[in-house]
């Protein structure tokens, strides 16, 4: 392999998560909030519908929710942005009373009317770190003045490592490692979030100018020229792939069954890698800056069970409920305090993860309009059939 070397841990775990914070908005102290909820005032009974992620709600969650709250929850799962909104949208919003799109989908949804406006007084605002509830806003969260969804999690997506195979180091390996001649048969990767990949490469190169992929998402005609080259350039390259996934349970099989050495992946999956093979696969920030997302939870226009759709979400806004997301998942909350308690593997991964600038260098993903949706699952259908 031609990029090798050691991996360097950066500052502590717990300064480089404020870091993370302090970067992430400078707004958001002087939110006014209601006071903690307590575990009492959780009480209700009835049933919840969830609709999430597949690598979100854990047993240890649904039972800690019910035993808190009375309430009985019946989970269902999804893969990716478009299965969930897809069968809200063949149900006109019906079947569930929570789902949990990425923030930055919440123009899609709203635009097809599948979501209703949050009564801001129902939920523990204070549970919630404040600038993620501050940014959520700009990243789509709020749209005609009304609030559709609230602050669930976040996470990145960036590169998965067998270190067993090759090494590696922050600042050298990026999103363009995937494509040198030596990868051929060893990569795994998302068909569209790669080929944003490879946008941020080649923009830092020079060879595709796009303002860091940021005009792809505000000027269609701009979009599409620039993604034909993208394409081009993945389809040229495309031996390289041994496997695309399209979801968590995917992206493992990648490495742990199927030989992949290096990927570009979501962090949950590989940090969980890294916990059970004590650190073999670890998760490491692209140069060009980790991909980075905000999930949410939002309430379907045809939710029947509201009160206790406003339970799941207090239930969240405490700290060791969260707790418990982050130490099973991998993933990142957007609750106040959750991250201190989820233990030192959690700690551990974080900080392999995010060395150096690497918090600072983060790479936003920005609310995304219904023409770019549709033309860049045009863009991951003909990359994928090539």
């Amino acid at each position: 392999m031609t990029e090798t070397s050691k991996i360097r841990i950066g500052a502590t775990p717990a300064i480089r998560r404020r870091r993370f914070l302090q970067a992430t908005t400078a707004i958001g102290a002087g939110i006014a909030a209601p006071a903690i909820i307590s575990r009492r005032a959780l009480s209700s009974s009835g049933e919840l519908n969830l609709y999430s992620w597949s690598d979100y709600v854990y047993p240890e969650m649904i039972e800690s929710f019910e035993s808190q709250t009375g309430i009985t929850l019946n989970l269902a799962t999804y893969g990716s942005n478009d299965e969930v909104l897809n069968r809200l949208r063949a149900s006109g919003g019906t079947g569930f009373d929570v789902v949990m799109p990425s923030i930055t989908y919440t123009p899609v949804w709203t635009e097809q009317q599948l979501l209703q406006p949050l009564d801001e007084s129902q939920i523990n605002v204070a549970g919630i770190i404040p600038s993620m509830w501050a940014s959520s806003e700009g990243l789509g969260a709020v749209q005609g003045g009304k609030r559709y969804t609230t602050p669930f999690n976040w996470g990145t997506e960036s590169l998965c490592i067998d270190t067993d195979a090759m090494q590696a180091t922050y600042g050298e390996l990026g999103y363009g490692s995937l494509w040198t001649p030596e990868m051929v048969g060893l990569v795994t990767c998302r068909a569209h979030s790669a080929l944003l990949g490879i946008g941020l490469y080649l923009d830092s190169t020079g060879e595709v100018p796009s303002d860091q992929m940021r005009v792809t998402y505000t000027d269609e005609a701009k979009m599409r020229e620039v993604y034909e080259k993208l394409l081009a350039y993945a389809v040229e390259r495309k031996d390289r792939v041994i496997q695309f996934w399209s979801n968590a349970q995917e992206t493992e099989a990648a490495f742990l069954q199927n030989g992949a050495v290096i990927g570009q992946t979501w962090d949950g999956p590989a940090m969980r890698m890294r916990t059970d093979s004590g650190g073999r696969y670890t998760y490491l920030a692209a140069k060009e800056g980790a991909l980075t997302w905000m999930d949410s939870m939002g309430i379907p226009t045809g939710a029947e069970n509201l009160e206790q759709a406003y339970a799941w979400m207090n239930w969240y806004y405490q700290p060791d409920n969260a707790a418990i997301h982050v130490r099973l998942s991998g993933y990142n909350s957007c609750t106040e305090g959750a991250a201190e308690l989820a233990g030192e593997d959690y700690a551990a991964n974080f900080a392999a993860a995010y060395p150096g600038n690497a918090i600072e260098n983060l790479w936003w993903y920005p609310a995304e309009p219904t023409w770019f949706v549709a033309a860049r699952n045009e863009f991951r259908d003909r990359f994928l059939s090539a």
